[in-house]
């Protein structure tokens, strides 16, 4: 899979909520991961791939969706993603505990191929079944 060039330095977000451009994606909403607690964060990537996973593996039936964004606050790396699981920042992936704007959404990304997507959603279910839990500190 390709990643197209955005402009600039863009985050991405990935969901299955219907957004419109300008709004804010809050912390606060159940977690897609262990027992969906309301979480504290909200989760953005600088690689449209990690989004696109943020999509598929998003709770709901609603089809995925990949939205540009923009941050409002401060960002840390997000350590479910990071040095805590995984050396350096490979995915590009960060927290805030303050809203994202909603810039736009990217139409016509591509998902991953069955098998892979069925491979990460039975490994987060093994997850979910041994008890881990998103880091939330």
């Amino acid at each position: 899979m390709t990643n197209p060039v955005f402009p600039g330095r863009s985050f991405f977000h990935g969901t299955k909520a219907n957004l419109k451009q300008g709004d804010l994606i809050k912390p606060g909403y159940n977690s897609n991961y262990g027992k969906r607690a309301a979480a504290a964060y909200v989760y953005l990537s600088g690689t449209l791939n990690a989004a696109i996973w943020g999509a598929e593996l998003a709770f709901g039936e609603e089809p995925g969706r990949v939205y540009v964004v923009e941050t409002t606050g401060p960002i840390e790396d997000d350590p479910n993603l990071t040095d805590k699981k995984y050396p350096g920042n490979p995915t590009l992936s960060y927290r805030s505990r303050d809203p994202l704007r909603v810039m736009g959404e990217v139409i016509g990304w591509q998902g991953h191929s069955a098998d892979e997507l069925n491979d990460m959603k039975a490994n987060v279910e093994r997850l979910r079944q041994r008890g881990v839990e998103a880091i939330e500190d």
